[in-house]
């Protein structure tokens, strides 16, 4: 199956081409914004590099958060827009299970929240602990402890360092953003179904008074 995966939610846009579990082509640049403006001209290079007609996609993966309002917003709907043309299921992925796939042993995933928080879940083998929550440091800290019992832990994403100095026994890996590789290969064995945002706060833009 020709899967296309995505990832627009962080500071990076991700995106891959996979035929089951073999990666075709990819591709990922850094950015703190742009990911409207640049995610449709990398899809139609990355194609080409694999090779294939757009029409040869059979499914599209994407992450749908937690992460930037505005960038998950922007994969969402590209992934749906691309779904309609092409009549092509599309499957949700969360941003910290794609953070977490290719990791091994006990996992504690975090992203930078902003304001004193991290998006966090932890994961043991790929297989989730905890639902995605918004935790406070000292929250997350806790809840650490709380699941690894002393054993040993990978922190993982760009809310690593804030933990590090709390958690000092763990192992520290300040990834940004997801990879559409392991978004495509999840999203090849997931079940599709409808694209909903997971929003684990509200937005930090008010409207005026």
């Amino acid at each position: 199956m020709i899967v296309l995966g995505l990832d627009t939610c962080l500071a990076t846009c991700s995106v891959a081409v996979t035929d089951g579990q073999r990666v075709l082509a990819s591709a990922r640049e850094a950015m703190a914004r742009g990911h409207q403006e640049r995610l449709a001209p990398m899809v139609q290079a990355l194609m080409a590099d694999a090779g294939l007609p757009l029409a040869s996609i059979e499914r599209v993966g994407v992450t749908i958060g937690p992460g930037s309002f505005t960038g998950l917003r922007v994969g969402v709907a590209f992934a749906k827009g691309m779904a309609s043309a092409l009549a092509i299921p599309a499957v949700g992925i969360g941003a910290l299970e794609a953070i977490a796939a290719e990791a091994a042993g006990l996992v504690f995933v975090a992203i930078d929240a902003r304001r004193g928080q991290v998006y966090a879940q932890a994961f043991e083998d790929g297989h989730a602990l905890m639902a995605p929550d918004a935790l406070t440091l000292g929250t997350a800290a806790a809840r650490i402890a709380e699941i690894s019992q002393g054993r040993p832990l990978t922190l993982l994403g760009s809310g690593a360092p804030l933990l590090a100095d709390v958690v000092p026994t763990a192992q520290v890996v300040a990834a940004e953003g997801a990879d559409a590789r392991a978004v495509a290969k999840l999203a090849a064995a997931r079940s599709p179904g409808p694209l909903k945002p997971l929003y684990l706060r509200a937005p930090d833009a008010k409207l005026p008074a």
